[in-house]
Parts: structure tokens; C-alpha cells; sequence
């Protein structure tokens, strides 16, 4: 019944309805807020899409599900690949759909003009600055967990193993991650901890909604790396260290 009404139903009401189906018309080529007063059928019939599966995905949204999965149990090999697969839906799904929402910020109200104008400005170098820590520490801090893995299972070379223990210490990685913790402050101070009233646009609403909902996914990914995999990791490393230096004291 609900799918009947909503392939009749305005797209601006569908978002009202829930700000998630927003995210999903998305990834199916649909800006909400170039299509609000055309009904869901009509723009699947505009851009050539399946109504069937555009209301499957809006009845049960798999773009969007973000499951805080319990991990301490698993292998750190396994906590990084979950890591760096959250990592890929933040650049190249959740980024990409704010920076649109940004973007095509229009604020036409007064109360919202100078939050358009900042987060229009700030918004893009936060982008490139998240980016630029979530490759860095792909390349460096995961980089140097497998080899300590590789390590721990007899694979290493001991003079490259020597300067890789003396280059990196994850005490170190670890407090430097902690200056990462609250990214978004900028942003909260800019939207004044994304406050919204029954007067504000709908557009605002959605792009709040959705800022909230990506710093709370943020606080999460910090959580799983600062209380799961570092620990796990500091742990490795004194067993690495341990082993090499017995062997070498032997030798």
C-alpha cells in the first residue's frame, strides 16, 4: 500500500517524509531539489528508471545502512578491512552527496545567507583535509600494522624490520590521531550544532540531517580505532618487538 502512495507522492514530500529517501534518490541520478513537485513515477519515467527497484531501495535502503558491528573479538586483519571499507563509502558516497547538497545550498532565507556563504567555503577544505588523513592513514599507520602481522608470523627481513620499528611507534600514531577526533567542529559552529526550527527549508534540513548523521558515523569509526585497533596493534608491536630482539640477542 505504501509503495502505491509513494510512486504517486511528490518528491519534495517523500523527503519530508524521511530525509534518508534524499540520500538514496541520489545514487539513482535524482536530486531532490530539482524534482520536488513531480512525482516519484513521473521523474522514474524522466531519467528511465525502475520504479520497482527505486521503491525497493526506498522501502530498504542498503546505500545507508551503518551497523556498529561489535569487533573486538575479530582479528586485526579483519578490523582494518572493515575500516577501510568505511573509508571508501565516506569518499566515495557520503562526501560526494553533501558536497551536491552544498553546493546547491540556496539558502533564500535571511537567517541562513551567511551559514551558505561559510559552509561553501569551508565545507570543500574539510573535504580535501579528511581525504588527505583517511589516505595517510591508509599508507602509513594500516601499512605498518600488516607488516607487523607479517612480522609476527616469522616474515620479515631484521634489518628493514629494525628501522621500520625505529621509524614508527603506534604510541605516536595514536596521539596524533586523537587531534583528528572532532573534525567537524568548524562545521557545528558554523551551523550552531546544526540547529533547525519549522521555518527552515527543507534543503537545510536534509543537509543538517545528514552533516549530524556523518559526524556521529565519525565518532563511531574514531571509537572502533582508538578502542579496538590501537590496542590490538600496541599489543602486536610489543610482540614483534619482543621477538626480534630475543632472536637477535641470540645471534
Amino acid at each position: 500500500m505504501e509503495q502505491i502512495s509513494w510512486k504517486n507522492t511528490p518528491i519534495g514530500e517523500l523527503v519530508a517524509q524521511n530525509y534518508v529517501h534524499a540520500y538514496v534518490l541520489f545514487y539513482f541520478g535524482i536530486k531532490f531539489y530539482e524534482f520536488s513537485e513531480l512525482t516519484l513515477e513521473q521523474v522514474c519515467l524522466k531519467k528511465g528508471l525502475r520504479l520497482e527497484q527505486v521503491l525497493r531501495e526506498l522501502e530498504s535502503p542498503s546505500l545507508v545502512q551503518d551497523a556498529e558491528l561489535s569487533l573486538t573479538a575479530y582479528p586485526i586483519d579483519l578490523i582494518i578491512e572493515y575500516l577501510k571499507h568505511a573509508h571508501f563509502i565516506f569518499i566515495k558516497h557520503k562526501l560526494p552527496y553533501m558536497a551536491g547538497l552544498v553546493q546547491s545550498f540556496n539558502a533564500r532565507h535571511a537567517d541562513y545567507t551567511g551559514i551558505e556563504r561559510d559552509l561553501k567555503v569551508v565545507f570543500p577544505l574539510f573535504v580535501e583535509d579528511f581525504i588527505h588523513h583517511i589516505y595517510e592513514e591508509e599508507d602509513t599507520l594500516f601499512s605498518y600494522i600488516r607488516a607487523l602481522e607479517r612480522a609476527a608470523k616469522g616474515n620479515y627481513n631484521p634489518t628493514r624490520l629494525f628501522y621500520l620499528l625505529e621509524k614508527n611507534a603506534l604510541h605516536k600514531f595514536a596521539s596524533e590521531h586523537e587531534a583528528h577526533d572532532d573534525e567537524m567542529e568548524g562545521i557545528r559552529k558554523i551551523t550552531k550544532d546544526y540547529a533547525i526550527t519549522s521555518n527552515t527549508p527543507l534543503h537545510i534540513k536534509v543537509l543538517y540531517a545528514e552533516l549530524k548523521n556523518f559526524e556521529k558515523s565519525l565518532i563511531v569509526h574514531a571509537r572502533i580505532e582508538n578502542e579496538i585497533l590501537f590496542p590490538k596493534a600496541m599489543a602486536l608491536e610489543n610482540k614483534v618487538k619482543k621477538l626480534y630482539f630475543e632472536r637477535t640477542r641470540f645471534n
